[in-house]
């Protein structure tokens, strides 16, 4: 199973990277005003995840699954379960 979709079955978060924003002039309403980014997981899956924290280009970010993690940060009309959690600064092994 792909890194990104086991995380998404378990609900749980990945470290990833952002590669781009993506916009469209036509979205579901629940995406309206929302900020989608395009992030990479370290191996080099994509995924599409909804970003309130302002993250950037380059910058490594905590992506978190599930439908609880959406309704805690977004509420539950936001048709999506991948959601930015953090702007990483850094880490340690």
């Amino acid at each position: 199973m792909r890194a990104a979709a086991k995380c998404a079955s378990l609900g749980a978060m990945m470290l990833g990277t952002v590669v781009r924003s993506v916009w469209g002039t036509v979205r579901s309403r629940g995406l309206a005003g929302e900020k989608l980014l395009i992030v990479r997981s370290a191996a080099g899956e994509v995924l599409v995840a909804v970003d309130r924290l302002g993250a950037g280009p380059g910058e490594r970010v905590l992506v978190g699954f599930g439908s609880r993690v959406r309704d805690l940060t977004l509420g539950g009309a936001v048709p999506t379960k991948a959601v930015v959690l953090g702007i990483v600064d850094g880490s340690s092994r």
